[in-house]
């Protein structure tokens, strides 16, 4: 989804943005926030398990052999369950989300933006395979800025991915989070880069 010269592009991005702000921004885009191994094994032990019904009430099957339908049944499903494709789209919307976000709130945290000086980092967030874009920001910029701020980047930024531009939008999503730190987080005396510019891929 971010090709070399994209991060390139991202990477230079961040450095212009974090010259005039004492903020710090980082990016991560992950192909998938999750693996979901759970969900797809469940739905088709799930659906085995209703196999046995309409056996017994339409056939003079002996139980032996309704087991061996049903462990044959289960075993097919999770083969096709795990064909990747198939396997994310079962997996309802909600699920996917929350994921995402619990994936972004991990990322924020291990790439130490909760202890920036003055509490200033961003994080800015993608899973491609999810179509979820979520910025995290600490708590020393976040609500000087106002939540809706930070959605219409959001926005804008999903908007880029869907029509297959995603470095671009990565780009401007940069430049906007870096003006929104430099208006409230300006650059102190000492305006050193705590945390790596280089794009995180996942």
């Amino acid at each position: 989804m971010i090709s070399e010269h994209d991060q390139n592009r991202i990477s230079q991005a961040i450095h212009e943005a974090e010259t005039a702000t004492a903020g710090e921004i980082v990016v991560v885009v992950a192909r998938q926030a999750s693996a979901y191994r759970a969900f797809p094994a469940l739905l088709g032990l799930f659906l085995a398990l209703l196999v046995p019904w309409p056996l017994i009430w339409l056939t003079e099957l002996g139980p032996s052999r309704i087991f061996l339908i049903q462990l044959i049944v289960a075993c097919s499903l999770n083969a096709v369950f795990a064909w990747p494709p198939l396997h994310l789209a079962l997996i309802p919307g909600t699920i996917k989300r929350a994921r995402a976000h619990e994936a972004a709130v991990r990322e924020f945290v291990s790439h130490g933006l909760s202890r920036t000086q003055g509490r200033t980092g961003v994080l800015i967030y993608v899973a491609a395979a999810e179509h979820y874009a979520e910025i995290i920001a600490d708590i020393g910029v976040a609500d000087r800025a106002g939540p809706a701020v930070w959605q219409d980047i959001v926005a804008e930024l999903i908007a880029a991915i869907r029509q297959e531009q995603a470095g671009d939008g990565l780009v401007r999503a940069v430049r906007r989070a870096g003006a929104i730190l430099a208006e409230h987080a300006p650059p102190g005396t000492r305006n050193a880069n705590e945390l790596p510019n280089k794009v995180v891929l996942l």
